[in-house]
């Protein structure tokens, strides 16, 4: 028994703190329990949960999700940043309001555009240019710009946790995708680095391309013109059309996300759903049903109604955005 006792403690001793470490910025509790169990249970072969590798899917939303979005979404300081820069390098053309609004940095006149004038804004300061060229100016603006309330990189304001999730999953064979309304190709520029998510596994809104044939060979050009929505019941679209298989783990923030989460869990077998809620005044921002931006009312209220596990940043995490070097 003696022997036992000291094999447990031994074990406990050089094993335990790295287990324990899996995901150290959450704290000890329900919801770190809740996903920690589901993940080893459908990764252990003696499991009734178990499921083959090739069926381990993760999907998430990015913004609000994987990081921050307030005081709106990052791609649109980006967009108007792109559209002062257009606004110096052409002065005086005739511009569309919603990105004479945004070069003039007046959000309340882009704002009363509403939808209509955000898209036009992105179609409009995103066109005319190839894939590598935009690539190329999203990680420019990446490297220069930083958040005017947080003052740091936007790129700094990912979630610690949600990093170490990302890493975990991985470590137990998932396959981790990106499904967010934001912009697939402005994502695609940096979610490799960032998250550890290659191109292929990012899944967005886009825009329309055009195959040009031109004198100094073929090239893909990017038009003035929206193709898809990756939101709402977009989400579960554009799932299906990229990987083709139902995601067994969904997290996300918002209404937007609330049909991803529905799809995923609807599915036979084990299946786990998440919600970020920004309840951290302090450290973050707290909102949810009344927010402009990633508003959180009704997939609130089917979190409850179907036992959805929701993360309450400010008692589940113990750190939000990794620290800044």
């Amino acid at each position: 028994m003696r022997s036992m006792l000291v094999a447990g403690l031994v074990w406990g001793l050089t094993f335990g703190p790295a287990l324990a470490d899996s995901l150290p910025s959450w704290q000890e509790g329900p919801t770190k329990a809740a996903i920690v169990a589901f993940i080893d249970g459908v990764a252990d072969p003696d499991s009734a949960d178990f499921v083959p590798p090739e069926d381990r899917i993760a999907v998430f939303d990015n913004d609000g999700t994987l990081w921050a979005e307030k005081p709106f979404y990052f791609q649109l300081f980006f967009a108007i940043d792109q559209a002062k820069s257009a606004a110096i390098a052409k002065p005086g053309a005739p511009q569309d309001p919603a990105l004479a609004a945004a070069a003039a940095g007046d959000l309340e006149a882009l704002a009363e555009q509403g939808e209509a004038g955000l898209l036009a804004l992105i179609a409009g300061t995103h066109a005319g240019t190839t894939p590598d060229e935009f690539e190329e100016a999203v990680r420019d603006w990446l490297t220069e710009a930083r958040h005017p309330e947080k003052d740091r990189p936007f790129t700094e304001l990912v979630y610690q946790p949600m990093l170490e999730l990302l890493d975990y999953l991985r470590d137990k064979e998932f396959q981790v995708y990106i499904v967010s309304g934001g912009g697939i190709a402005f994502m695609r520029a940096w979610t490799e680095p960032v998250y550890g998510v290659p191109p292929e596994q990012v899944i967005g809104s886009s825009m329309v391309l055009e195959y040009v044939d031109g004198p100094d060979g073929p090239s893909i050009q990017r038009q003035p013109e929206v193709n898809f929505i990756n939101d709402k019941a977009g989400k579960p679209i554009g799932i299906q059309r990229h990987i083709g298989k139902r995601p067994i783990f969904a997290g996300g923030n918002s209404d937007g996300d609330l049909q991803m989460l529905s799809w995923t869990t609807a599915g036979a077998g084990p299946r786990f759903a998440l919600l970020v809620h920004h309840t951290d005044a302090e450290r973050e921002w707290a909102y949810d049903r009344e927010s402009h931006v990633g508003r959180l009312d009704k997939a609130l209220d089917k979190a409850g109604q179907d036992g959805w596990t929701v993360i309450d940043m400010k008692n589940d995490w113990l750190t939000v955005f990794p620290p800044a070097p």
